[in-house]
Order: structure tokens, then C-alpha cells, then sequence
């Protein structure tokens, strides 16, 4: 499973060199950002992420504790507000 999320990772860095043939705009400017490559590229491995979120979930293999008991409220808990108590100003 390492060894392929690895090359995924490598195979979307790589996508944006592939559309590197380019030439209209002027690629040595410190300021050209190829914006269409890196918002697919972002989207993809967004995609990505939210599958194998989901698939985890999914998986069984991260349990919710639903055993475990909830401590139990004081028979006689004081209520915050009483009737009469709040002042109206």
C-alpha cells in the first residue's frame, strides 16, 4: 500500500512537467504559475484523499468505543435557572 500511494504521489508531481511544452508564456518569469495544471493536480489528489478516508472509515479497523458507559447524572442535580431566579432588568 506504500509502495503505490508513493507512486501516486510521484505520478501527480509529475504531471505538470508533462504539459511543459507550453511556449506561449514566458516560463522564466519568476512569476508563471501553470494555475490549470496544479488546480487538477490538487483536485485529483483531493479525490484521492476523500476516497481513501472513506474507505478507512469504512474498514472496520477504527472502532468507536460504544461500550463504555456515560457518567451518569446526580439524582438530585441542582437545576441553574429556577423559576423566579432570573432577573428582568
Amino acid at each position: 500500500m506504500k509502495r503505490m500511494t508513493q507512486g501516486l504521489l510521484l505520478t501527480l508531481a509529475g504531471l505538470p512537467a508533462l504539459e511543459a511544452n507550453d511556449l506561449v508564456a514566458d516560463k522564466d518569469s519568476p512569476f508563471y504559475y501553470d494555475w490549470e495544471s496544479l488546480q487538477l493536480g490538487g483536485m485529483i489528489f483531493g479525490g484521492l484523499l476523500c476516497i481513501a478516508g472513506i474507505l478507512i472509515a469504512l474498514s472496520g479497523k477504527c472502532k468507536c468505543k460504544y461500550n463504555q458507559k456515560h457518567s451518569p447524572l446526580p439524582e438530585k442535580a441542582t437545576p441553574l435557572i429556577t423559576p423566579g431566579s432570573a432577573s428582568t432588568c
